[in-house]
């Protein structure tokens, strides 16, 4: 059994408990007390994951710079960067299927090996000379797939390590490293790419040799449970569950439907498109852009305080009516820097959103099945992404940005509606979850779920 399937405190009861700072693979009593920051295996986790990340950020805007460099071609550098997002879409519901069934540190540690075999190898291969289009290809989906198969790994991998009471504060720090990443990634493969070519590249196959080290620090066993006979452990369980369980079901609508309207590509675009036909810069653009992406950033370091001290209900509802008043607002607004401001406000709730969502998923979903099912939910937010695109750049073209922005406000407020639900406006903390998840089996009635009609508590999160 993991952690997270016992309740905290019962092990407590150990009269003589030791020292958890002490060497040894062993759990300790007390393990589930610790503050997260106390919690080394966590930690590991996150920091190899946050190394991870970097790597991953500091090589993708390498990519389209090499392509565009030896080839001069914007189609192609669209073309791979549009590979890769299929590629991670589809792999992550093999993905969340292995993490099921193998050992899941073993598993991460595999895909972070496989990218910095193939990144040291590209490394190696500019440095000759040989940086053919279809090389370049070949290694850009290879290590989208391995992120693929790693993502929802790592995100499974939390609810083994922590205990109940801190998965939704272990969610939030996570949500810090992505969006961390994300801000220093790009600079730092801009500026190596400047440098000499191979560097970006080589510098990932470093960060991602660091973030398997660390993984080698995890002490708790991070193997999944055995399967009882006749149980189904096949791919499609993942979307089933998703399917049985009311409240990630209404809320995976709502978040489809966002990322088809919001997603940071489209928005970007529709940012750009706007600020060109109105006659701004490209250096202005730029800052446009920059205001608009800091709001990611701020929600991810107040996302732990806000979960800790808003209802989830509030926040899930506030944070779905904040995209079509938005969108609303984009429409009307004439000059440049409301829009980014606007923009940064979206984006803000990101964070914490997706933090809360993750904790309920882990709160909900037994651990022998978070693979599969977060497998499933990665497939469907990301593949949601493309579609919002083209319709962006396909209206604008047509009709400008102001219909552009109407169409996001019908689209997000269509999704907002699963929010109004009595199930998510009756919402318990996360934790309040947890034993639903013992069972190996989310319930399909109102509060059979475990779920008592108790108000937040200012402290469930801490």
């Amino acid at each position: 059994m993991t952690v997270s399937q016992t309740p905290p405190g019962t092990e407590s009861e150990d009269p003589a408990p030791q020292d958890t700072d002490a060497g040894g693979g062993t759990d300790k009593p007390e393990d589930a007390e610790k503050p997260l920051l106390r919690n080394r295996d966590f930690q590991a986790l996150w920091t190899s994951e946050a190394f991870a990340a970097l790597a991953k950020e500091t090589a993708e805007v390498a990519y389209p710079l090499l392509i565009l460099t030896t080839t001069g071609s914007a189609f192609y550098a669209g073309a791979v960067g549009s590979a890769q997002l299929i590629t991670t879409s589809l792999l992550s519901i093999p993905g969340g299927t292995l993490a099921d069934r193998m050992d899941r540190r073993l598993l991460m540690i595999i895909c972070n090996l496989v990218r910095v075999a193939l990144l040291g190898l590209f490394s190696v291969l500019i440095f000759a000379g040989q940086t053919q289009p279809a090389l370049v290809f070949a290694i850009a989906v290879g290590s989208a797939a391995c992120l693929g198969i790693s993502n929802p790994t790592g995100l499974a991998a939390i609810k083994q390590l922590v205990p109940p009471s801190q998965l939704t504060q272990a969610t939030a720090q996570n949500q810090i490293r992505y969006f961390a990443a994300t801000m220093g990634g790009p600079p730092a493969g801009g500026l190596l790419f400047g440098v000499a070519r191979a560097f970006p590249f080589l510098s990932s196959a470093i960060g991602f040799l660091v973030s398997t080290v660390l993984l080698l620090f995890i002490r708790k066993p991070m193997k999944v449970e055995q399967f009882t006979p006749g149980e189904k452990r096949n791919t499609a369980e993942g979307f089933r569950i998703l399917a049985r369980q009311p409240v990630l079901r209404l809320l995976i609508v709502w978040i489809m439907g966002s990322n088809m309207a919001f997603t940071h590509s489209g928005v970007f675009l529709a940012l750009i498109a706007t600020a060109e036909s109105r006659g701004a810069s490209s250096g202005f653009t730029g800052v446009l852009l920059s205001i608009a992406g800091l709001g990611g950033l701020a929600g991810s370091l107040i996302a732990g305080p806000v979960i800790k001290k808003v209802a989830p209900a509030k926040l899930f509802l506030a944070a779905a009516w904040i995209g079509p008043v938005a969108a609303v607002l984009l429409a009307n607004v004439s000059g440049l820097v409301p829009l980014g401001i606007i923009v940064a406000c979206v984006f803000l709730r990101g964070p914490i959103t997706s933090a809360l969502f993750l904790a309920y998923l882990a709160a909900m979903v037994p651990d022998k099945a978070q693979g599969r099912v977060l497998g499933a939910v990665m497939f469907m937010s990301m593949i949601a992404a493309p579609a919002g695109v083209f319709i962006i750049g396909t209206v604008f073209d047509q009709a400008g940005p102001v219909w552009v922005f109407t169409i996001m406000a019908v689209i997000s407020g269509l999704a907002a509606l699963p929010t109004l639900s009595p199930r998510i406006r009756g919402l318990a903390p996360p934790e309040a979850y947890t034993d639903t998840a013992t069972t190996g089996a989310p319930a399909e009635g109102g509060r059979s779920q475990g779920a008592p009609a108790a108000p937040h508590k200012e402290g469930d999160s801490s």
